[in-house]
């Protein structure tokens, strides 16, 4: 057991305090905290959720980082030691979270590291010189505990840290209505960052070549990132007017897209384990995806999806050929996918798992009293 994970040993905690993106942010740990918040996790333990970054300009960020810092500091002095949750992914999310996972530390709290993303592995990697990966490893190894989202990572988390304590707690997903019968249409949904990384241009190249025998092939982009990029080069492959951009999306509207499409393709090089995926699941949507990070943990290929290698574009274009002419192979990838999230991915199973890291780690459930006042979390900026 890791030096910090002893702290826990002997005794009980009446508090935890949970850092992550502010409720409404454009986000993976966004989504999964508020699949958290409905579900009563909130009202289950008592827990201090503080938002250490919000969308927006450059300084509302940072007054909403600095406020972070207070609010923390304050929860610290108010409770002494508590058991910290810590939501990251890389970049300046985890170098933002290491001032909290150091403030806490040297209160002897317990750490819950709590690993999204897909890019961790590359800005682990190639991206940080040797002292800021000794940094990050001693955050690791000092951890009480560190959750991954898949079988992938946790054998890459295994071989970057000394710490013995990693748990597999995949994304929860709330449950729902299975969608209407498939539409007859020929409409793609993409959900996510619009940007290299995610496929996107691989994508256009593949609706390009479908286009002539599908006419009416339609493509639905819903996410923010490099839209002019994205657009020129629909412009360029002539096929501008077969490609929608709605921006970022609510769920009522989401779902709206997900009744009206006959498939959710998702093209990434990189991911953890995408809400987006999980949701078009749940919803009865077919699913044509790259195998990378944690999605073969999700996804079964040619049984409750269907699965290519990044940048095969000619993979692509024939598993998009296959569920779009296939209306029986689509349904029944859909109806599996629906049964799959039931299974291993419901908010009820899911959470349950993390009630259970909770109780092995000391904290003590809540006593009836609010901890934020309801829909408020302590560092939402207002």
């Amino acid at each position: 057991m890791s030096e910090d994970a002893d702290v826990t040993a002997g005794r009980g905690y009446g508090r935890l305090v949970m850092l992550g993106t502010a409720p409404g942010t454009r986000g993976g740990i966004a989504a999964v905290v508020k699949v958290y918040r409905a579900h009563g996790h909130f009202e289950r333990w008592p827990i201090d959720y503080i938002a250490t970054h919000c969308d927006g300009g450059a300084l509302r960020k940072l007054v909403a980082g600095i406020r972070a810092i207070f609010l923390f500091l304050a929860a610290l002095a108010r409770h002494g030691r508590v058991i910290v949750h810590v939501h990251s992914a890389s970049r300046w999310s985890f170098w933002r979270k290491s001032i909290f996972m150091a403030a806490g530390q040297a209160a002897r709290c317990p750490i819950i590291f709590h690993l999204h993303g897909g890019g961790f592995a590359r800005f682990y990697e190639q991206e940080c010189g040797p002292l800021r990966r000794w940094v990050i490893r001693r955050f690791l190894d000092r951890a009480a505990c560190i959750v991954v989202l898949s079988g992938h990572w946790r054998d890459w988390i295994a071989s970057v840290t000394s710490n013995p304590r990693i748990e597999c707690i995949p994304n929860p997903v709330l449950p729902g209505e299975a969608r209407r019968a498939p539409p007859a249409g020929h409409t793609l949904l993409f959900l996510g960052r619009i940007e290299r990384a995610k496929g996107i241009f691989d994508l256009l190249e593949v609706i390009a070549a479908l286009r002539p025998e599908m006419p009416g092939l339609r493509l639905v982009c819903a996410g923010e990132g490099e839209m002019a990029a994205v657009l020129r080069h629909a412009e360029q492959l002539g096929i501008a007017d077969a490609v929608l951009f709605t921006g970022w999306i609510g769920p009522a509207e989401m779902r709206a897209w997900m009744d009206r499409s006959a498939a959710f393709v998702l093209p990434s090089y990189t991911e953890a384990m995408p809400m987006s995926l999980l949701e078009a699941m749940a919803a009865g949507l077919p699913v044509v995806a790259t195998a990378v990070g944690g999605i073969p943990d999700v996804v079964s290929d040619g049984q409750d999806g269907l699965l290519f290698t990044p940048g095969d574009r000619a993979a692509l274009e024939t598993l998009l050929r296959s569920v779009l002419r296939d209306r029986a192979l689509a349904a029944r990838l859909g109806a599996a996918a629906r049964g799959t999230i039931e299974r291993r991915y419901s908010a009820d199973r899911v959470i349950a798992r993390l009630n259970e890291l909770y109780s092995e780690l000391g904290l003590a459930p809540a006593d009836g009293a609010a901890s934020t006042v309801p829909g408020q979390p302590l560092g939402e900026p207002r």
